[in-house]
């Protein structure tokens, strides 16, 4: 089912899957390659724009396994600077924010070109955010965290939990609600690829699918590799994503992703020819 989104009044259609690139604007993020600041902050974005990303995705607060999350004020004096270079020079770009701080959210959709509001909590790590959610309305990544290590099958877990979330969204008239099963975010290597594997099945949710793999330690740990090596697994992994139904596919490497994209769009063309037999 093709599904689009309301940025700022005009409709992001996803009935072909987009990417969403992702710039971290912190010093701890876990890998290294997609931390910016300052002049570097604008030319990746360029640069993510230029190779076909359709959403920038905004971090000032890594969230990475075991890390120490930056204060709430680190956090918005990162997102304000970013966001100000970003606001001036590609006022055109969709930008989402990735935090689970709910004054953050207001402060940000109130003083910047906001569009997306990504939040791996699911509003579960802050009281507020499902309020600053609703008053926002913008649209909203929804993201498993709850941790299901303890789980023998974690999927009819995780389908719940999303479900219970998306009723109390729509109960207070929010529209746009993207999924994203949350990949490495209180799961076990093995349930992540259980989650991959049955991707299709968060078609009876009703959304779009947003699928977050890029180099994570799924990946890394799996094929006994650094983050820093890791591109071939993700190019891997968004692939089968994408034939399982993810419209949004959130990633380091713009270019590699924006051609898997297209590569299968072709395969799956109506276009290509069929032999009867």
């Amino acid at each position: 089912m093709a599904y689009s989104l309301n940025i700022q009044g005009t409709l992001m259609h996803l009935d072909a899957p987009v990417v969403m690139g992702i710039l971290n604007v912190t010093p701890d993020s876990f890998f290294g390659g997609s931390r910016v600041a300052g002049d570097s902050l604008l030319a990746r974005a360029r640069e993510m724009l230029d190779a076909g990303a359709s959403i920038l995705d905004l971090g000032a607060c890594s969230t990475r396994p075991g890390c120490e999350f930056a204060s709430e004020s680190e956090e918005l004096e990162r997102l304000h600077a970013a966001l100000d270079i970003l606001d001036k020079e590609l006022p055109g770009a969709v930008v989402s924010i990735d935090t689970f701080r709910a004054s953050v959210v207001r402060e940000c959709v109130k003083e910047h070109n906001v569009s997306i509001i990504n939040d791996v909590s699911g509003f579960d790590w802050d009281a507020g955010m499902f309020d600053a959610v609703a008053e926002a309305s913008l649209p909203y990544v929804l993201t498993h965290a709850a941790d299901v290590t303890g789980c023998a099958a974690c999927m009819p877990a995780v389908l719940r939990r999303l479900s219970q979330k998306m009723w109390q969204l729509r109960q207070c008239g929010l529209c746009d609600i993207i999924i994203d099963p949350g990949f490495g975010f209180g799961k076990t290597m093995e349930q992540n690829y259980e989650l991959l594997g049955g991707l299709r099945d968060f078609g009876m949710l009703d959304a779009p699918l947003l699928v977050g793999v890029s180099r994570k330690s799924m990946i890394t740990k799996l094929l006994g590799v650094s983050a820093a090596e890791a591109l071939g697994g993700t190019v891997a992994l968004n692939a089968m994503a994408l034939d399982r139904g993810a419209a949004i596919l959130r990633v380091h490497d713009v270019k590699e992703a924006v051609q898997a994209v297209r590569l299968w769009e072709m395969v799956n063309s109506k276009g290509c020819s069929r032999i009867n037999i």
